[in-house]
């Protein structure tokens, strides 16, 4: 059998920490790796999981994506878990007075920018064979037709943009990497310190674990079709209006 390959993005994030555990208990999966920019939050002392530090320059991606290369195994898996809601240069703007074009443009670059130079400098160790599915965060809030509520400008707008990105980018591996299906993926709102400050409004039993959304996505992984379309859907499964 042909030794299979996970990769993560972003693996320090809540999500990613619990993904990482559930994929190294795959005894089918011959290796993880991860690219972050620290070392891992957690100590793990399984031989297959195989971290790197980088800024996420388009450079130090495709350092590591070079490096990958030099392995053997089919890659079958990708998750890119990067993105910011919040951060100390400010919060979620209710009003368009808040719209500050710094923050904006840090938004934009790391919920937009980011996910897309990653899977720019994945794609050649990614074509091939292999079916492989590519997991990238995003959220309900990207949805233009779900905005009833206004507020929150940058992060709507970058992950909107993310997933303009990532339909086009379908269409174009449709032609040329048919191998890969890419899944935009709302977790929900999941116990992290990315939703520590708004937890209080959130209704009972809608507060997940990070555990729970691994598990959620993973399942959903294994069930998408190869269909060469981009899958925008919660952790439920339910398709989410674009």
């Amino acid at each position: 059998m042909n030794p299979k390959r996970a990769l993560v993005v972003g693996g320090n994030s809540a999500i990613a920490q619990a993904l990482i555990q559930k994929l190294l208990t795959d005894q089918e999966l011959d290796d993880v790796h991860v690219f972050s920019r620290h070392p891992s939050a957690t100590k793990c002392d399984d031989q297959r999981l195989h971290w790197h530090c980088g800024d996420y320059s388009s450079d130090s991606l495709a350092a590591w994506a070079d490096s990958l290369a030099e392995h053997t195994g089919a890659i079958s898996r990708v998750f890119i878990f990067n993105g910011v809601l919040h951060d100390d240069a400010g919060q979620p703007e209710k009003r368009l007075e808040d719209i500050n074009a710094d923050t904006l443009l840090s938004r934009l670059h790391s919920n937009t920018v980011t996910p897309m130079l990653a899977i720019r400098a994945l794609l050649p160790v990614l074509r091939g064979p292999q079916p492989c599915v590519v997991a990238v965060l995003s959220a309900r809030i990207g949805s233009i037709g779900d905005n009833q509520l206004g507020g929150w400008y940058s992060y709507r707008a970058s992950k909107a943009a993310l997933n303009m990105l990532l339909k086009t980018a379908s269409i174009e591996f449709a032609r040329c990497a048919k191998n890969l299906k890419l899944l935009s993926f709302h977790p929900g709102t999941t116990d992290s310190p990315l939703s520590a400050p708004f937890q209080r409004r959130v209704p009972d039993g809608k507060l997940f674990t990070p555990q729970f959304v691994a598990e959620r996505l993973l399942d959903l992984c294994s069930a998408l079709p190869h269909d060469g379309q981009l899958s925008y859907i919660d952790w439920q499964g339910k398709a989410i209006d674009w």
